[in-house]
């Protein structure tokens, strides 16, 4: 599997999600309700996906993804399939320490019944060749985006999820899905819990895996209470550096950041030298479509500090937020950013 990506110098890919059709969900909007039910939401779900891949493919992605256009919300469809989790007593959580929430509440053990991601993963191996990316949550992000009334431990939590994430994870890999990526913005937020027991605890997630595996670290979706966020952390974005050495040191294969329009300093991609790196050159919190140039330079950048070979373009975050002309558009410059770096290294 793992020489099946690699054959492409700067394979490109997105973080995640993509726009939904406006018949099958609210456009522009995060957590929106189906717009279907029963069997025609299954319909519906799988439609989305087809054509999620093909607007991947004819943008020329090179490692494609579902899009995630079957689950409403990144972290909450995986937590909906568990037991011990009450949807309907619900809590007000402050997510990130950034925004309100009305969230699920943990009221027993957790645990998964059966798998929830793995018919979904087998519909998009059959409908393409490609190397396929499948996104979970992470363990943190999952206990941040939950009101805990049992376990009383954000840690003991994350170690129960770190368990349901890793038989997820396995199931996934055997029906083809060639990386299993963990999204983790709360790497970015909670950094004594990250070297105290987060990362040990994705490294729980992806044990005994033998497909490629990626955590997903960003400043977010191109929300409002994002945006302010990110205007309260001056002219440097350093969060990047509490995490990333031990990161480097980790299990994961791959690590996923934010970088076009960002203002995290280039240089500290040399604290995770050695890894591969899914590099940011799209930015999600704007409708400005980048120019091919733009991302080049975004590229050329990140190349002082990562060796060509394990460069992955990519996404800031997922695009759920944009329309899905502004996603088509971003996705196009992408793939044609990605293709004058290929073409400068060819020359060299």
């Amino acid at each position: 599997m793992k020489t099946l990506i690699n054959k492409r110098l700067l394979p490109t890919s997105t973080a995640g999600s993509l726009p939904k059709p406006a018949w099958l969900a609210e456009p522009e909007k995060l957590w929106s309700p189906w717009k279907l039910e029963g069997n025609e939401l299954t319909e519906g779900k799988q439609d989305a996906l087809r054509i999620s891949l093909q607007e991947q493919k004819l943008a020329g992605i090179d490692i494609v993804s579902d899009g995630e256009q079957t689950r409403q919300h990144f972290v909450t469809t995986f937590i909906e399939h568990l037991n011990g989790v009450d949807f309907e007593n619900r809590k007000t959580v402050k997510i990130r320490d950034r925004y309100d929430a009305s969230v699920p509440t943990v009221v027993g053990p957790v645990s998964r019944q059966k798998s929830v991601f793995v018919e979904d993963a087998k519909f998009l191996r059959q409908q393409t060749t490609q190397p396929i990316k499948w996104a979970l949550p992470g363990p943190m992000t999952m206990i941040d985006t939950l009101y805990d009334d049992h376990y009383k431990s954000r840690e003991k939590l994350a170690w129960e999820f770190a368990k349901i994430l890793n038989q997820e994870a396995k199931e996934l890999e055997a029906v083809g899905v060639d990386i299993i990526q963990f999204d983790e913005p709360a790497f970015n937020v909670f950094f004594d819990d990250v070297n105290e027991w987060g990362i040990a605890c994705l490294e729980r997630a992806i044990e005994g895996l033998k497909c490629e595996t990626a955590v997903h670290i960003c400043y977010g979706y191109g929300i409002k209470a994002n945006t302010d966020w990110k205007k309260t952390l001056g002219t440097e974005w350093r969060q990047y550096e509490e995490a990333f050495p031990k990161l480097q040191k980790s299990n994961i294969d791959i690590i996923s950041l934010e970088c076009h329009n960002s203002h995290v300093p280039m240089e500290l991609l040399e604290l995770i030298r050695g890894k591969k790196v899914m590099v940011g050159a799209i930015d999600v919190a704007t409708n400005k479509i980048e120019t091919p140039e733009e991302v080049a330079d975004t590229l050329r950048k990140a190349l002082q500090f990562v060796d060509a070979d394990k460069l992955y373009p990519c996404t800031n975050c997922g695009m759920t937020p944009l329309s899905r002309q502004v996603a088509r558009g971003k996705l196009s410059a992408l793939s044609a950013g990605a293709d004058i770096i290929r073409k400068e290294l060819a020359a060299k």
